[in-house]
């Protein structure tokens, strides 16, 4: 069971390369798990179900189907479906001794180096002319970012990268125009491409590595971990009277939330605002529902690594393999309160998990996550939670294997509490 969850997770991140494919694959499952996706032109039915909509590289599910009042309270688990990457710039074909290069810029707090000398694709979706939109996947070694030889780093060391100048790609041995080659891939026209987000990603499959398998090597795992655990978490949920389980997963988390999709944006308070209204209740309803709704803020911890342990707080040594993480920062880069802290220490309990408690160290800058946002927009009490992991933000990163089951489970949990 714990193997066979790592490996699906391996299936959904190789067929998720950008937040657009991500709540394509999603949706997919959802889909097969009998939910019915809504439009948000439409008006919603007030028939409880299972349902879902999609903004962009945003979606939100939900369950209604143990609802029993307007005023019930939402279980959300949040997270988000971008990881950092190098992205196509909108002119970008470039001409350099006899090279065909294409221009590109790092999206979030990419590591760059990482990207180095990795066979790359190129994948996310073509706004066509007629107002339709195309998803591109093309997951075979077309770009390369090259590193300087050794010979010609005057100190015989690495270089520090410039964004601006190197991390374009090589992608022909001849002068060509990229977005053509793009569009061809795509079976559409390129006179008909009105707009383009295109962003590259390893090619290399994501892979169950070490002895006896105990490790995933994949990229984004931050934060696709989430978008699968949550997923497959509300997919397992019990139903319990009362709650309406939610997932969900935002986009533009990496560059700060602020979009029309993003963790900032109205999207979760709109459709929850419009389950309470779809099932008969008042504006008042809704507000009560948000003060009895706690969501997970679901996002990847800093696993303790081997060889840097002094860059962790030494009491709060994360280990692989060791279960769900709860965050925690006094300075609110984490929105756990002990409100919250409690929730999912209940959560754990109920599912037999392990928990483990994460702080940074206070003379390190913390990272956030949508925890805070999504808890100032919505008034929700708000938990940080996440699964340990090494390498952040690189182009491809590790955690255990274990760890997949072990998140899912806590995350099912606190959808569906045995006790408030």
């Amino acid at each position: 069971m714990v193997l066979a969850a790592a490996a699906d997770l391996c299936t959904f991140v190789d067929q998720s390369p950008t937040p657009f494919h991500v709540c394509a694959t999603v949706a997919a499952r959802l889909d097969a798990g009998g939910f019915v996706q809504l439009d948000e032109r439409d008006e919603w039915p007030a028939d409880q179900g299972r349902y879902y909509v999609v903004r962009g590289g945003s979606l939100v599910a939900w369950s209604t189907e143990a609802s029993t009042a307007p005023a019930d309270g939402f279980r959300v688990v949040g997270g988000h479906t971008d990881s950092p990457n190098l992205r196509l710039k909108q002119h970008h074909d470039l001409t350099s001794d006899g090279l065909g290069v294409v221009a590109l810029e790092p999206y979030g707090g990419a590591w760059l180096n990482s990207w180095l000398d990795r066979d790359l694709g190129i994948a996310g979706r073509l706004a066509l002319k007629d107002g339709s939109f195309a998803l591109v996947h093309v997951n075979e070694p077309i770009l390369r970012v090259p590193q300087l030889a050794i010979h010609l780093s005057a100190e015989r060391k690495s270089v520090e990268l410039d964004p601006q100048r190197h991390v374009n790609a090589i992608w022909s041995t001849a002068a060509g125009t990229f977005l053509d080659w793009v569009a061809d891939q795509a079976g559409v026209a390129s006179d008909d491409i009105a707009g383009f987000e295109l962003m590259t990603h390893d090619t290399s499959p994501s892979r169950l590595t070490g002895s006896e398998s105990g490790l995933v090597s994949a990229p984004r795992l931050d934060n696709q971990v989430t978008c699968f655990s949550g997923l497959q978490a509300l997919l397992s949920a019990e139903p319990v009277a009362g709650v309406r389980p939610v997932l969900a997963l935002f986009d533009h988390e990496e560059v700060g939330s602020v979009s029309e999709r993003g963790a900032q944006s109205d999207l979760l308070a709109t459709v929850l605002e419009r389950i309470v209204l779809a099932a008969g209740g008042t504006r008042d309803d809704y507000h009560r529902a948000i003060a009895a709704s706690v969501c997970a803020s679901g996002d990847m911890a800093h696993a303790t690594h081997p060889s840097y342990a002094d860059r962790h707080e030494p009491l709060h040594r994360i280990t692989v393999g060791g279960g769900p993480v709860l965050k925690v920062n006094v300075n609110l880069r984490y929105a756990t309160d002990a409100a919250g802290a409690a929730s999912f220490v209940r959560a754990c309990e109920q599912a037999d998990v392990p928990l483990q408690r994460y702080e940074h160290r206070a003379d390190l800058p913390c990272g956030s996550t949508i925890g805070p946002l999504s808890a100032a927009r919505t008034g929700m009490l708000t938990v940080d939670v996440g699964a340990p992991q090494l390498a952040m933000h690189s182009a491809r990163e590790l955690m255990g294997a274990d760890d997949v089951d072990l998140y899912a489970r806590a995350l099912a949990a606190f959808l569906a509490p045995t006790s408030r």
